[in-house]
């Protein structure tokens, strides 16, 4: 069976105007996610769910299939996992087929390492897992939280705070990378299963873009870590 990348991105992005296609170190910020998906030796197809045509133009331009999204499930209220749905049905109607694995992958968050996809699904695989989440750690991290009023901390005791590296690993979902079956989406309408695997990635992989502010941040990151665009 098929393993097959999809893409979310729709146009009328509010935090940064045309987003998805804004230029990001020399190329449209869908771009880097789309050469990234098809560089990947584990993925057979890769595709863009949207309803925009200058994001649909770009994606066909990277080498990437596109899926028009209609409108009603392309607003700020639409999930990624109405879009992905939505996405698996046209690829069952127009190719006849249902992929085994499906790789979801965030236009936002450009900072893959080469290889990261191919690992993330060689671990998916490996674990039998129905879902993969990909994560890094947050130790350095003290959380507090509002609670009625009051200031609480969260992933620590402030009144004990002991040793950092004496207190348990905590991890963020940074969105980069999503693995799952198409069962998983569409018994529980979440990417999120009953056997969830998680694929480690450094800290600076966990910045991306929602506002102007972000570009230079995450350029930095392309330019620091050797990231590039791959050819054709």
């Amino acid at each position: 069976m098929q393993t097959v990348a999809i893409i979310p991105a729709r146009g009328g992005s509010k935090g940064l105007k045309n987003k998805n296609i804004h230029t990001v170190a020399g190329a449209p910020l869908l771009a880097w996610t789309v050469r990234q998906a098809l560089d990947a030796v584990h993925v057979d197809r890769v595709f863009v769910t949207t309803d925009d045509a200058q994001i649909a133009e770009v994606a066909r331009s990277y080498g990437a299939e596109v899926i028009d999204r209609p409108a009603g499930i392309s607003g700020d209220k639409a999930t990624s996992e109405t879009a992905i749905m939505h996405a698996l049905d046209v690829i069952g109607l127009k190719y006849g087929m249902e992929p085994g694995t499906v790789v979801f992958l965030q236009a936002t968050s450009p900072l893959r390492k080469p290889g990261d996809i191919d690992s993330a699904i060689e671990l998916f695989r490996s674990e039998g897992a129905d879902s993969l989440i990909s994560v890094t750690r947050a130790d350095d991290l003290t959380i507090w939280e509002q609670r009625e009023g009051a200031w609480s901390s969260v992933n620590f005791d402030y009144r004990n705070r002991g040793m950092r590296q004496d207190r348990p690993s905590q991890y963020i979902e940074n969105g980069s990378i999503y693995l799952f079956t198409p069962g998983v989406l569409r018994k529980f309408n979440n990417r999120i299963g009953e056997n969830l695997s998680v694929y480690p990635m450094e800290f600076w992989q966990t910045w991306e873009i929602d506002t102007i502010e972000e570009i230079d941040l995450v350029e930095f990151y392309i330019k620091k870590k050797g990231l590039h665009l791959s050819a054709d």
